[in-house]
């Protein structure tokens, strides 16, 4: 994470997509081990995703968009909702820190679950017409 500025935080000329989930991560205050746990892929994947070395398929980027209260076009650009500046943030109680993880894990887990919901209409509405014969 290199690239930030005073005015913007994270300057979408110069962040690349590693140093914008890096950043986000961090602010989030989640190790790269509690991210790739969460996201269910292995550690070694996310820090390739942070080195910029590999980039995740669409269903990892919902949910680390959401894991970590970011846009996904702010995730892949550098612009719209991205994550308040340290200088923005305030001191959390424990209480209200627990409570914003377990919303970002509900997010996650509402985004994995619209994603299989859908796979799951889309092989219904085939087998359907398969069965009318159309």
């Amino acid at each position: 994470m290199n690239a930030q500025t005073e005015e913007g935080w994270f300057d979408p000329e110069a962040t690349t997509f590693g140093d914008r989930v890096a950043g986000a991560r961090e602010l989030a205050g989640m190790s790269q081990k509690d991210l790739a746990r969460r996201l269910g892929v292995k550690l070694k994947t996310l820090k390739a995703w942070e080195d910029d070395l590999s980039e995740p398929r669409a269903n990892k980027l919902s949910m680390m968009a959401g894991l970590l209260n970011v846009s996904l076009l702010w995730l892949l650009s550098g612009e719209g909702e991205g994550p308040d500046g340290p200088e923005e943030q305030g001191e959390l109680s424990r209480d209200v820190a627990e409570m914003l993880t377990e919303i970002r894990d509900l997010r996650a887990q509402l985004a994995l679950s619209a994603d299989r919901l859908g796979r799951l209409e889309k092989s219904l509405r085939t087998t359907l017409k398969e069965e009318a014969g159309v």
